[in-house]
């Protein structure tokens, strides 16, 4: 261990990945070093968070000193180089159990990396181990809980992969969701969660829900970092049907750039703002008149009153198809509310799912409109806080509508309710244009300086 190392001591798990991949390259830190500090902190914590649903120390550890002689040896370093990274349990990994949280999967042992995976170890990361997924990545919970209070849900279905980057277990995470499931953890856990357009991430060997809903996300502490991860998994991979050949979005180097006019946010409440809490409303009230003439509220047109119900129906068909081995095989051993999903959408006709799907392409055409005159949308990332009690997850709906349009968005860390719990700002922006919306996010975090807003 050197100078360095010494002088960070048990901070070094809370170096963000920017800084570590930065400390790892220049030699000021190992990465068995930095390991080394995320397993303790681990093993301090787990038993009160529970973000783990596989881990071997030993494995990660032998990770870590290959990137240390990598580099020792001089060869390329690729940028998460050494890096820790949680991934969630439902991407396969060929040398780590992969069990969907389920105990119909108990011991599933696949013998590929999924698509994400082998792109994370082609930059150089370390696969820390695998985080807690709810069951089959839908709604019942899994063992993980909030690290700010443990009587408090973390969200889900990413559970394990934001409450590990929100308790220092490891700088970075990936995840899914294909309604709010990066989303809505990233805001209860105070972490940034950022969900690419949809068919920018490969999906091959992930676990399937609903193809025009699913898609991959990342967790990290700051939107560099979320840029960071985000563009190295982006490579187009033909085994997923939604992707299309073309170059990485250049998300780290718009960070770097400053917007060409000063960006102007729309203030959206959408359909669905009676379902947020008072503190959410409060707080965004605050939000929105701190932000001055930066920010400007728009009503949706009225076909989005819509969306919720069409997103209901996309996903439970697709639920009844995806899962019909497991429904056929084991439906006992599936939580009630997962089953009740998959039956009715068994009785989804196929007109009906049709029609839903054909909505799609309208809403995205309206929304286009929004984005010729605003750099992003500003809206609830929740309907307020972690609800008290492990029994669910929270409320995703906040987040329905931009995961049905396929849009990319961000959780931004930058509010608080009235418990001291996190809260999250959701910025969305224009489907396919994420480098903007990251450079927009980055300018928003700054001017507010991570204010707090409370009732």
């Amino acid at each position: 261990m050197d100078v360095t190392e010494k002088q960070e001591g048990g901070n070094i798990a809370r170096m963000n990945a920017v800084e570590a991949a930065g400390a790892i390259r220049a030699g000021r830190i190992t990465s068995e070093a930095l390991v080394s500090a995320c397993l303790d902190r681990i093993a301090a914590l787990e038993e009160r968070v529970g973000a783990w649903a596989f881990l071997d120390p030993g494995h990660a550890l032998k990770q870590a000193r290959e990137a240390d002689r990598a580099r020792r040896e001089g060869k390329a370093l690729g940028p998460l180089h050494g890096v820790p990274v949680g991934v969630k349990d439902i991407f396969d990994t060929k040398d780590m159990p992969t069990e969907y949280g389920t105990v119909l999967h108990a011991g599933r042992r696949p013998a590929e990396d999924a698509a994400a995976v082998s792109l994370l170890r082609e930059a150089g990361a370390v696969i820390l181990g695998k985080t807690v997924t709810t069951e089959l990545a839908v709604y019942s919970p899994g063992k993980t809980r909030n690290p700010h209070d443990p009587e408090r849900t973390p969200g889900g279905s990413s559970s394990g992969s934001a409450a590990a980057v929100a308790a220092f277990m490891a700088p970075l995470a990936i995840g899914t969701q294909s309604n709010g499931s990066v989303i809505r953890p990233a805001s209860y856990c105070g972490v940034y969660g950022y969900k690419p357009s949809h068919g920018l991430i490969s999906r091959h060997r992930v676990l399937r829900q609903s193809p025009p809903l699913d898609q991959v996300g990342v967790f990290a502490r700051t939107v560099e970092d979320a840029a960071l991860v985000a563009e190295q998994i982006m490579a187009f991979d033909d085994r997923d049907p939604d992707m299309r050949p073309g170059a990485r979005p250049p998300l780290v180097g718009a960070l770097a750039e400053e917007p060409p006019v000063k960006p102007r946010l729309a203030f959206v409440k959408t359909p669905v703002w009676d379902q947020a809490d008072m503190d959410t409303q409060v707080a965004f009230a605050a939000l929105v008149a701190r932000l001055g003439e930066d920010v400007v509220e728009i009503e949706l047109p009225e076909m989005f009153r819509d969306a919720v119900g069409l997103h209901r129906t996309i996903m439970e068909a697709d639920l009844a198809g995806s899962f019909e081995r497991e429904y056929a095989q084991g439906k006992e051993r599936l939580s009630p509310i997962l089953r009740e999903m998959i039956e009715r959408g068994r009785k989804v006709p196929a007109v009906e799912y049709d029609r839903a799907l054909r909505r799609v392409p309208i809403l995205n055409r309206a929304l286009d409109t929004v984005f010729e005159r605003h750099e992003a949308i500003l809206t609830p990332a929740t309907t307020g806080e972690a609800p008290v009690g492990l029994e669910s997850t929270g409320s995703p709906i906040f987040c329905t509508i931009w995961t049905l349009c396929g849009m990319p968005a961000i959780t931004l860390p930058v509010l608080t309710g009235a418990h001291g719990m996190p809260m999250g700002v959701q910025l969305v922006g224009a489907k396919g244009d994420d480098a903007r919306l990251l450079r927009t996010a980055r300018r928003l975090v700054s001017l507010l300086a991570r204010a707090s807003y409370s009732r």
